[in-house]
C-alpha cells in the first residue's frame, strides 16, 4: 500500500514540476556527485546568486519527491497528509495559470542515485543545461555492486547535454577524467591536479583576525586569486568552491566577480561546520553522513587544525557500505591511528571495527572508548573535555551524530539552527 502511494504521489508532483519548467524556461545546473554535492550546490548559489535569481535545492531534496518539490518552490512535504499534499498540487496549478514574476532564472539541482537509473529519472524531469559530478565514492555501494558501476550512473548526468552546453567534472578523480574525451559538449574541470582548467593550490586551515579557516588559490587561464573561507574547514570546501568557479566561468563572471562572491560561502549543515563546544572547546560537526572516503578527508581537517589541546574523533555506524562495511570501518580507525589523533569514540555495532582497527594500528585501548547510544558519549565527554580541545563528530545520518554535537555545545539552544536533524532534549 505504501509503495501504490508513494508511485501515485511522485507521479502527481512529477507533472507539474514539468509543466512549470515548459513555462519558465529557468536554466537547470544538475550537481551529482559520491560526496561533495551540497557543499558544491551552496558554493555554485553563491557564485551564480551574485548575478542571477537563483534557486537551489534545500535540505536533502535530491530524489524522486524532492527535486520536483524545489521546481515547484516547495520546501516542507505534506508526510502522509493527503489534504496537504492536495494543496500542494493546487498552489503548483495556481503557478501555472498564472505568471509568477519571481520564478528563478537559474535552478541548482542535487541529483541523488542510491539505485541503479535514479539520475536518467531525474534528468527526464529536469533536463539540465550545465552538469556536474563532484567526485566518485564508496557511497550507496551495496546497491551497485562496485565502484565503476556508481562512476557510470553518475555519468548518465552528462547525456542529455546539448553541444554547447557544459559539463564540469572533478580532474582529480580518474574515473571522471577518463570522462573527457568521449564527450559531445563544452567541458570545464576543476581540481588540485595539474592539468584542471580551474586549479587550486596551497590549501591551509589557518587563524586569521580571530578566525579559523581555509585558504587557497585558485587559478584559471594563466590568473590566480588568494581566497579566505572564515569559519569554513578543509580542501572539500576549497574544491566546492573550484567548482562553482568553473560553473561561474561557464556563465560568463570572472575570476575577481567569483572571489568575492565566494566570501558570502557558508557551508550546509553538518558539512564540517565550526561550533564552539563546553569549556571553550570546538566542534567540527560533520553529521550530515559517512563514508570512509569522507572520513579521512574529516580526519585530515581534525588533524591540521590549529592551536589545538587535544584532538578527539568521535564516529558512529557508516551505512549502506554492503561488503565492504566491516573494512571500510577498520580503515578509518587505521587512519585515527596513523594520524595521531589523542582519542577514539565510537558508537553504534558498527563502529566497533572502528576501534578494532585504530587497536590493531597501534592506538592504546585506554585512548578508545565505545558507546552503544548517542546520549551516553555526549554524557560521557562532557565532564572530560579542557580548554583548547578540538572534538570531529561524524556519523552517517542513520546514526543521528548531531545528538553528540547537542550534548557538548556551548549554545545548545541554536541547535534547531545548526544541527542537521531533531535532538532529543
Amino acid at each position: 500500500m505504501k509503495r501504490i502511494f508513494q508511485s501515485i504521489l511522485f507521479f502527481f508532483i512529477k507533472l507539474p514540476a514539468q509543466a512549470t519548467l515548459r513555462k519558465y524556461h529557468p536554466q537547470i545546473v544538475a550537481i551529482t556527485g559520491s560526496v561533495g554535492k551540497t557543499s558544491a550546490k551552496e558554493a555554485i548559489f553563491c557564485v551564480l546568486g551574485s548575478k542571477y535569481s537563483v534557486r537551489r535545492s534545500l535540505k536533502n531534496y535530491n530524489n524522486e519527491l524532492g527535486l520536483p518539490m524545489t521546481i515547484l518552490g516547495q520546501d516542507k512535504t505534506a508526510g502522509k497528509n493527503i489534504f496537504k499534499w492536495l494543496g500542494i498540487f493546487i498552489a503548483a496549478i495556481k503557478n501555472l495559470l498564472f505568471s509568477d514574476k519571481n520564478y528563478p532564472q537559474i535552478l541548482i539541482l542535487e541529483m541523488g542515485a542510491d539505485r541503479p537509473n535514479n539520475i536518467k529519472y531525474l534528468t527526464k524531469i529536469a533536463r539540465p543545461n550545465l552538469a556536474v559530478i563532484t567526485t566518485i565514492g564508496q557511497s550507496h555501494i551495496q546497491y551497485f555492486g562496485s565502484e565503476a558501476n556508481i562512476a557510470k550512473e553518475k555519468a548518465t548526468i552528462f547525456v542529455r547535454l546539448h553541444k554547447d552546453e557544459w559539463a564540469i567534472l572533478n580532474y582529480d578523480d580518474s574515473r571522471l577524467r577518463e570522462l573527457v574525451s568521449g564527450l559531445k559538449c563544452k567541458v570545464l574541470t576543476f581540481g588540485q591536479e595539474q592539468g584542471s582548467d580551474v586549479q587550486i593550490s596551497q590549501v591551509h586551515l589557518t587563524k586569521k583576525e580571530n578566525s579559523i579557516g581555509t585558504t587557497f588559490k585558485l587559478h584559471y587561464g594563466g590568473a590566480d586569486v588568494p581566497i579566505f573561507l572564515p569559519n569554513v574547514l578543509g580542501a572539500q570546501h576549497a574544491q566546492a568552491a573550484a567548482t562553482a568557479a568553473a560553473v561561474g566561468l561557464a556563465w560568463g563572471l570572472n575570476l575577481v566577480e567569483i572571489s568575492q562572491a565566494l566570501q558570502g560561502y557558508k557551508p550546509a549543515a553538518g558539512r564540517t561546520n565550526l561550533i564552539a563546544g563546553v569549556k571553550n572547546t570546538w566542534i567540527i560537526d560533520d553529521t550530515y553522513n559517512a563514508s570512509p572516503q569522507s572520513a579521512k578527508v574529516a580526519l585530515d581537517i581534525l588533524k591540521d587544525f590549529p592551536q589545538a589541546q587535544r584532538k578527539i574523533a568521535i564516529f558512529g555506524d557508516m551505512l549502506e557500505l554492503g561488503s565492504f562495511t566491516e573494512i571500510g570501518h577498520q580503515k578509518v580507525g587505521e587512519w585515527v591511528a596513523q594520524l595521531g589523533i589523542d582519542y577514539l569514540f565510537v558508537v553504534g555495532e558498527k563502529s566497533r571495527d572502528i576501534a578494532r582497527g585504530a587497536k590493531a594500528a597501534g592506538m592504546l585501548d585506554d585512548r578508545i572508548y565505545h558507546f552503544p547510544k548517542t546520549i551516553e558519549a555526549g554524557i560521557f565527554l562532557q565532564e572530560r573535555l579542557k580548554s583548547g580541545d578540538v572534538i570531529l563528530i561524524k556519523g552517517s545520518r542513520g546514526s543521528r551524530m548531531e545528538q553528540v554535537v547537542y550534548e557538548i555545545m556551548a549554545r545548545p539552544w541554536e541547535a534547531d539552527d545548526l544541527l542537521v536533524g531533531p535532538i532529543s532534549r
